[in-house]
């Protein structure tokens, strides 16, 4: 029964790897698309290569921060906690996605995670060590402020970058910042493999360790692999729908606005996965990035509902994906 249920929780974190790229592509490159950076096939396919080196290279990261991010009961227990969060992640990523709503992968996976260890304790179960601690750190305070610095700094650089443009004829000016959001959408996108390939590494870390594997090192080829190419799958792949309402719908997009934007996105994704170990979302900071560069124009043309829906979405998240774990952790008691 741990074999099985070993081998389900690789492949459903190879699913939620794969949405994760497919989704999130949008959120890395929608600005550089909308502003004319890049063509759609030139961005996906940029996308998906600094992915991958992201992914690559967020490997040693997640062997630093180990299986004490988050310590699960050994066995099947620990194996349904991690089947029941990832089952609510996808399916609330399937949803968000099929709504073309921008929402947060991790902070999906997490809350699922803290929902099933919920379920776990309601029926005898093992307590998760210092839930609270890390539901505050991992799960909350990212989701709080990273949005809101992402808004704060791209409506403040707005005036910086307008100044240093201010003697240049409009079309250089444009001419130049496509050319820089094309590196920008780049480095988020490499970003956005660093972020999410740690929580992804870690989660399958944590599969082989409470399943009595306890040196995962040995398993590093194998994880890298999966892993890299279910995020490069995805991003190949991915979606137009939440770029559509990112680029289109949210805000009025130009490339000065897309460049800041990007460049506070990539600046904060690199900032939470070096310094904080924070799960930044790239589609947090992405969104609430352009809405704050966006507003910090003349004209701002801000769709203030479809924000307000976005923002609800956000709040709802953790909510909808911790109940989700906890009913997929209840139906599964019975076999555990």
């Amino acid at each position: 029964m741990i074999a099985f249920f070993l081998v389900l929780t690789v492949l459903l974190t190879v699913t939620f790897t794969f949405l994760n790229g497919f989704r999130d592509v949008s959120s890395a490159i929608a600005f550089a698309v909308r502003s004319r950076a890049l063509t759609a096939s030139v961005a996906v396919v940029l996308a998906a290569f600094f992915n991958l080196l992201g992914v690559v290279l967020a490997f040693p990261l997640a062997l630093e921060i180990g299986t004490n991010w988050l310590r699960l009961p050994e066995g099947l227990n620990g194996l349904s906690l991690l089947v029941s969060g990832l089952a609510a992640g996808i399916i609330w990523n399937i949803f968000t996605w099929w709504k073309g709503i921008p929402s947060s992968s991790t902070h999906a996976l997490l809350s699922g995670l803290f929902g099933a260890g919920a379920a776990a304790i309601l029926k005898g179960g093992t307590e998760i060590p210092e839930a609270s601690a890390t539901l505050w750190n991992s799960v909350a305070l990212p989701l709080l402020l990273s949005p809101a610095l992402a808004f704060l700094l791209s409506y403040v650089l707005v005036w910086p970058t307008t100044w240093v443009a201010r003697n240049q004829p409009p079309n250089v000016v444009n001419r130049r910042l496509r050319r820089a959001q094309a590196i920008t959408a780049g480095a988020v996108a490499f970003g956005h493999g660093l972020q999410d390939g740690q929580r992804t590494f870690l989660v399958l870390l944590m599969a082989f360790f409470v399943a009595g594997y306890e040196d995962g090192q040995p398993l590093a080829f194998m994880m890298v692999t999966l892993v890299a190419a279910a995020m490069t799958a995805g991003t190949l792949f991915g979606g137009w729908r939440i770029s559509y309402t990112l680029g289109h719908r949210m805000i009025r997009v130009d490339p000065l606005r897309g460049f800041v934007t990007q460049a506070v996105g990539f600046a904060l994704q690199f900032a939470g996965a070096i310094a904080l170990s924070w799960p930044i979302s790239t589609t947090h900071t992405m969104a609430a990035g352009m809405w704050g560069a966006g507003t910090n124009q003349r004209f701002s043309q801000a769709n203030r509902p479809l924000i307000l829906k976005i923002l609800g979405y956000w709040v709802i998240t953790p909510v909808a994906t911790a109940a989700l774990g906890f009913v997929f952790q209840m139906a599964l008691s019975a076999l555990t």
